[in-house]
């Protein structure tokens, strides 16, 4: 019959078979690293870059001389960029990246292309500065790190000869469970409104980029967003109990924790976190799931490929060898996961191979948004005719609705959104921004929606901070936010003013 499985995919009477498991892993992991590469492609010059906010070079001299050696700072941060780092390295890496992600994307991938893909990827992420700190920089480095020993080491074929090792396959469950669990207790620990139900009638209004339905959810009823927090519990705190559970358990388990990250897809933009974090959660279904879900075309190769599968030794083995390895490393981020006093998004060996993550272990309370203006007249006072500098995913102008752009990410916005948090003495490389925005600079205009000053660079800039909220929906003015004043952030600055090139200097910045 054409909806009968061909018994190597059934799941009864015989162990399960992950051929088309593998397969979606796979693809959605190139798809993740392709926009992890487009973003460098797009936004490396200008962040790290020679002539970027914080270069590269400078990094990798204090780094060098912190350590004692270039040696000592490569074992410590792992990357070709200490080899070479040129604004032409920068790119190449990440061209290269992105082309052999597309590969894997179109359903060619082995070990070798994937290990390159990881090598290259964690070379940014090591010297990516506060730019690339975010805890789904080393969970894209750990997730990919599983993938290479999924594949063969040579046949790039969508269903090669070899079965991916069950070993793998629970790893990437050790993952999930990692990452969810963490995520659920850093959560308890961390905040009195998590723990009384009301952490959800802030967060969608206070998280870092809202999203095009964030003001949607952020005004359903109480009830409703009571109930998003008992829900929150429940695929954090106990789902994965289940994911090591019985087929019928692992597969709820799996679709709990899937539902949930499109859940948070749907509400905001929260960089490709959610995509990356369903891919674990995938190895919780077998092929007797997939084949249910995908085309028969797919199902038929993946049947063809069991029925002709043959063992690899060497490749079991490696499996074996690796999960040895994780078993070892995993001791420290375990016992931190247990520990009243959890970190979240923190790495315990120089290869990020084994990381503890977790999120919004608080949640503000208030949105606070940092905007840049400036202004051509030679009065500087309030008075002056300022324009602001639009964030390409940041809150400015009122009737601006929210963009959707995960799970491509805004890095300058993201950063923003901490600053605003904190002082400019605590994000030093804003005064580098004024500083550039005050030259026109090509590279740090481009971070931006638009360049409000394109002829002619202004004569002042300041930062100004703003508490937002949403406008109702149905308010007459057609808003999509209301705000009011703070402070000011960052004084009225010139290109000439001389406490803004004396800092220059002293950072180095200026030579």
């Amino acid at each position: 019959m054409e909806n009968e499985l061909h018994p190597t995919l059934r799941a009864s009477g015989s162990s399960p078979t992950y051929w088309l498991t593998r397969f979606v892993i796979l693809r959605l992991l190139g798809l993740l690293y392709a926009v992890a590469f487009l973003v460098a492609i797009n936004q490396i010059l200008p962040l790290i870059g020679s002539k970027g906010l914080l270069p590269v070079g400078t990094y990798l001299e204090q780094v060098s001389s912190a350590l004692g050696s270039d040696g000592a700072g490569f074992r410590r941060l792992p990357s070709l960029f200490w080899f070479w780092h040129s604004d032409a390295a920068l790119l190449t890496v990440a061209w290269v990246g992105f082309g052999l992600a597309c590969l894997v994307v179109a359903g060619f991938a082995n070990a070798l292309s994937m290990a390159a893909l990881w090598v290259l990827y964690m070379s940014i992420v090591h010297v990516g500065q506060e730019w690339y700190g975010y805890g789904w920089e080393i969970q894209l480095t750990e997730t990919g790190f599983l993938a290479i020993f999924l594949c063969p080491l040579l046949d790039l074929r969508p269903f090669p000869r070899q079965a991916p090792p069950m070993p793998i396959i629970v790893l990437f469950r050790w993952l999930i469970f990692r990452i969810m669990l963490g995520a659920g207790l850093i959560k308890v620990r961390g905040d009195e409104i998590w723990r009384n139900s009301t952490a959800l009638y802030y967060h969608f209004e206070t998280q870092p980029i809202p999203g095009p339905l964030s003001r949607w959810f952020h005004f359903l009823p109480h009830s409703a967003l009571r109930v998003g927090v008992w829900f929150n519990w429940l695929a954090e705190l106990v789902a994965p109990l289940f994911a090591f559970g019985p087929r019928f358990g692992r597969h709820a388990a799996g679709m709990v924790m899937v539902l949930f990250q499109l859940n948070i897809i749907l509400s905001g933009n929260l960089s490709f976190l959610n995509w990356l974090t369903i891919i674990p959660a995938l190895a919780c279904f077998d092929d007797g799931f997939w084949a249910r879900l995908l085309p028969r075309r797919l199902v038929r190769k993946a049947e063809a490929a069991a029925a002709r599968a043959e063992p690899s030794k060497p490749m079991l083995a490696t499996a074996w060898v690796v999960t040895a390895l994780i078993a070892v490393l995993s001791i420290q981020p375990a016992l931190n996961m247990v520990s009243p006093g959890q970190v979240m998004n923190t790495s315990f060996d120089p290869l990020d191979l084994v990381n503890t993550y977790g999120a919004f272990g608080t949640v503000g309370q208030e949105r606070l948004n940092v905007v840049f203006e400036g202004t051509m007249d030679p009065d500087s006072s309030d008075q002056a005719n300022w324009q602001p500098y639009l964030y390409k995913g940041l809150p400015v102008a009122l009737n601006q609705p929210p963009p959707q752009i995960a799970p491509y990410q805004l890095r300058l916005d993201w950063q923003m959104w901490f600053a605003a948090m904190s002082s400019p003495a605590e994000y030093p490389w804003t005064l580098h921004l004024v500083w550039k925005l005050l030259q026109n600079d090509r590279g740090a205009v481009s971070l931006f929606a638009r360049n409000p000053f394109p002829d002619k660079p202004p004569r002042y800039i300041r930062a100004i901070r703003y508490r937002y909220t949403f406008a109702r929906p149905d308010n007459p003015q057609g808003l999509w936010w209301n705000r009011e004043r703070v402070d000011i952030w960052l004084p009225a600055l010139s290109a000439n003013d001389p406490r803004l090139v004396e800092f220059m200097q002293n950072s180095g910045w200026l030579r």
